[in-house]
Order: C-alpha cells, then sequence, then structure tokens
C-alpha cells in the first residue's frame, strides 16, 4: 500500500500539516468499513531463489508428505498444517455451479487456512495443493472472518480466484488502490495557506476551511477488479494505517506512537509531506530441487516512506529521501506487523491478500499448474466474483500538533502491489 501525504508548508509560524481521511461505509451485510487513503500498498513478488540445503530439503519433502495424508475430518481445533487442494477444490465449485446450491463456508474460508506457507505440487496426483496454519472460524466484531481462538483472519475463496485470475497480465499491471488530492483541491489549498498568518482564533474552523478547499478525493483501483473483496481489503488497510499515522486513533499495540506525535517531539524543520506505502516483506521463498514444494518465508509486509514536494500546480514530486520522524513511524509499524495483525484483522487480511498474490505469480511462473496437468477453468473465470459497490470518492479529515508555536498539517496516500517481483526470488 502506499499513502501519500503531501503538506502546505509555509515560511510562516502557521505550518499546516492537513491529513486527509477518507470515511467510506459499505453495506451493513458486510460489518466492514473500507475506506481509502492516497498512496498505498506494494505487493511485488521478487523473491531470492537460494540453492536448498540437504536440511531443508528433507524438511520440505517432510512437509509434502504430510500435507498429502492429511483429511482432517474436523476442522475446529487448531492444526499447524492444513492442505488445500486446489484440485477438489475445483471440484467442488464445478459441482456447486451444476446443482445451483450456495458454497458451504468450509470451501468459501479454504477450510479455515489462516496463511499460504507452503506451495507443494503433486504430477502424480494432478494436484497443486496450498498449506499452513489453520482452525475454525468466526466472526469478530468487525465482521471479518477470523480463527476461533488465533483472531487471525482466514483466507477466503473469493481472494484466491481474484489472485489466480491477475496473475497472466499480459502487462504486468501493479495492484493498486489509492486516494488522491485532484491537483485543482491542491492549488485551492495552497492559495488559501498562503493568506494564512497563523491559525487566528479558532484552530478547528481554519482546518475545516483547508479541508473544504482541499474537496473531495478521488479513488482509483488498478490490478484487481475494484468491486472485488480482495480491493477492499487494500483499502481498508490504507486506510487504517493512514488513521494510526495521524493519531486519529491509537494505535492497538503498545510503543506504538503515530507519526504525528514522533513529529511534535522532534527538532529541527519539520518536513511534513511524507508518503507511507506498505509492500511485501518476504525472506527468499526456499524451494526443494524438483521444485515441487515452496515455502513462503517472512512475516510478509513492512511499510516504506519517501518525502515528496508539491508544485504550485499540485502535482506530487517524490524526493526519494525520506523525514526522520516518518522514517522512525515506518520502522516501527514495520517491527510491530505481527502484533498488529493479532490485533487488528485488516492487517492480517492484507498479508493474506499478498501471500494469495505472491502463490498465484509464483504458480504461474514455475508454470506449476502444467507440471501437475491441472486445469482450474471455475477458478480462473467461470466462478462469478461477489461484487461490491466500488467507491468513487472520499471527503477530507484534518488533524494536527503544534510544535513550538508552528502547526503542523499534512495530507495522505494508498496501496501499490507488485506480486510479480517476489515470486522470482526463491
Amino acid at each position: 500500500m502506499r499513502y501519500d501525504y503531501p503538506s502546505l508548508l509555509q515560511p510562516s509560524c502557521w505550518c499546516a500539516v492537513l491529513l486527509l481521511c477518507a470515511c467510506l461505509a459499505l453495506p451493513v451485510a458486510q460489518a466492514q468499513l473500507v475506506q481509502q487513503a492516497v498512496g498505498g500498498i506494494a505487493i511485488d513478488a521478487e523473491g531470492v531463489l537460494a540453492i536448498p540445503t540437504q536440511a531443508e530439503e528433507q524438511r520440505l519433502a517432510d512437509v509434502r508428505q504430510r500435507a498429502q495424508a492429511q483429511a482432517p475430518a474436523d476442522l475446529c481445533p487448531w492444526t499447524d498444517l492444513r492442505a488445500v487442494s486446489l484440485k477438489q477444490l475445483e471440484g467442488q465449485l464445478a459441482q456447486f455451479q451444476a446443482t445451483q446450491q450456495p458454497l458451504p463456508e468450509a470451501v468459501r474460508y479454504l477450510a479455515g487456512l489462516q496463511r499460504v506457507q507452503f506451495v507443494l505440487v503433486y504430477p502424480e496426483q494432478g494436484d497443486v495443493v496450498l498449506a499452513g496454519p489453520a482452525e475454525g472460524w468466526r466472526l469478530d466484531r468487525l465482521g471479518n472472518v477470523v480463527g476461533l481462538t488465533s483472531g487471525r483472519p482466514v483466507l477466503l475463496l473469493e481472494d484466491l480466484m481474484v489472485a489466480l485470475r491477475t496473475r497472466t497480465t499480459d502487462v504486468l499491471e501493479p495492484i493498486s488502490c489509492s486516494i488522491d488530492p485532484t491537483p485543482a483541491g491542491i492549488q485551492r489549498l495552497q492559495a488559501f495557506s498562503r493568506k494564512l498568518s497563523g491559525p487566528g482564533q479558532n484552530v478547528t474552523q481554519t482546518l475545516r476551511q483547508m479541508e473544504t478547499a482541499l474537496g473531495r478525493q478521488v479513488i482509483s483501483i488498478t490490478g484487481v477488479p475494484p468491486t472485488s473483496h480482495f480491493a477492499r481489503t487494500l483499502v481498508a488497510a490504507d486506510f487504517r494505517m493512514k488513521r494510526l499515522a495521524m493519531g486519529f486513533e491509537p494505535a492497538p499495540v503498545d510503543a506504538m506512537p503515530s507519526f504525528l506525535t514522533l513529529l511534535q517531539a522532534s527538532r529541527g524543520r519539520a518536513e511534513v509531506s511524507p508518503r507511507w506505502w506498505l509492500a511485501p516483506h518476504y525472506l527468499p521463498l526456499a524451494r526443494d530441487a524438483a521444485g515441487l514444494a515452496w515455502e513462503l518465508r517472512g512475516q510478509g509486509v513492512q511499510c516504506l516512506t519517501e518525502q515528496d514536494h508539491l508544485d504550485r500546480q499540485g502535482r506530487r514530486i517524490g524526493t526519494n529521501q525520506a523525514s526522520g520522524a516518518a522514517q522512525r513511524w515506518a520502522h516501527t509499524f514495520t517491527d510491530r506487523y505481527g502484533d498488529l495483525c493479532d490485533q487488528d484483522s485488516i492487517f492480517g487480511q492484507l498479508r493474506n491478500a499478498m501471500d494469495l498474490a505472491v502463490v498465484a505469480a509464483l504458480m504461474d511462473q514455475e508454470r506449476l499448474l502444467d507440471q501437475a496437468g491441472l486445469a482450474l477453468p471455475a477458478l480462473t473465470h467461470q466462478q462469478p466474483l461477489l461484487q461490491y459497490p466500488a467507491p468513487k470518492s472520499v471527503a477530507s479529515q484534518a488533524s494536527f500538533v503544534k510544535r513550538r508555536g508552528d502547526y503542523l498539517v499534512s495530507t495522505s496516500g494508498g496501496v501499490q502491489l507488485l506480486p510479480w517481483e517476489v515470486a522470482r526470488q526463491s
């Protein structure tokens, strides 16, 4: 995901970091708030391929054997390795398509799988298997489907189908979501800010006027259907990260102050136009010598940042540099991402989406379906996707901090995913 935070810096003591937040409500049936911002999430599938050691080779062989033999009758208990057969999943989809029956939860939630840790190929059985930790499922307070005991989101059939359907794009279009102020809105905001010598008697009123000057922000989604659950996950995670950065709500984990708090305590010039985005953070993919067993390693997600500059035409220009406060916040977010996943299911959902995007890219790059002799017409194009209203624009919301007499205000960012790069490193 990528967040863009253009800001307005004036030489006077009124130096506003206008935070522009998006708030979009989804249908009540989804019980989920989908919101977007500028910038984003980037999933690239740059995998590093390394020669496996003898111990790694044996471990992957053992996992492949365990997954092949596993056929749990009860999906509720926790297990560190549950196998989901793409061949069987394809057959179940075809069966329910023929009878026009609704899909059972075990199919929709991929047997409670919580991460794809292994991708296993069985040419003799014509199958490709996804395997990882799993347990039964429930709805959390946000309406997300999560594990019974872990509270971590389960993988969804909908997201798997989207990932498989975007893996063979002729032009490798990034998977992205972004909420951007319009250039005209930025120009209006710059003009308004230049007239200010200070916030006046009513700071809140001034911030509302700045929000009005900026106007609504445009939401754009690329690489995946904007009406898909996958796209909504990108948007919601992007929005949530921005709210934590700008201090609209406290982080659900300890020792994670907001960016504005760090900025308030910093010294020197306030460089307040950071852009944050979430990108893949995997270790090199592990594989066996035959290329039949693959392992995704690492926490999956990291936060990156860069300083932007706004010209008078309202265009953002990257600087390839990052401010100290923004960099510290990005490092903290990355370091605490596992804890965030345990406390906020949207970050776990984002990691699941990244896992699936990387897996789909890996399957395409290594031609794993061809190795298995497996066709997946239902998964890749026949089974219809659920559709949700695609948001088009969002209103702006402002936040600020006061530092040594200066008022700091900023704007924000979006999501970008490039799964094809990760799959190349193993």
